[in-house]
């Protein structure tokens, strides 16, 4: 006898009153600024390395920037790191071959 796998899905939709709305603005905005910063400085130490960065010193200059851009410590602190995270990411998978070149 054969078994069946049934899969389900759900959907949820969130309603979030003001107060929330604005803080999944500002974290979205901020992981859309720490993305863009460190794909910037990964792009140009590649170009003059030849190398590109890791997530460690990626992430150890996370403080430096919460000290001169006040308004990422308004956010969680793990949407920022995640931020550094996926490029950090996508280029090792780049340099070992798992994927296609990252479109940017």
């Amino acid at each position: 006898m054969k078994s069946i796998l049934i899969n389900k899905a759900y959907k949820f939709r969130i309603y979030p009153n003001k107060e929330q709305a604005v803080l999944i603005n500002k974290t979205i905005g901020c992981s859309r600024f720490i993305f863009n910063h460190f794909l910037a400085k990964w792009k140009e130490t590649y170009k003059e390395t030849g190398k590109g960065l890791t997530y460690n010193t990626c992430s150890s200059q996370l403080p430096q920037l919460k000290k001169a851009f006040v308004w990422l410590k308004e956010v969680d602190s793990i949407a920022i790191q995640s931020s550094v995270k996926n490029p950090a990411d996508a280029y090792s998978r780049f340099f070992k071959k798992q994927n296609d070149a990252p479109r940017f």
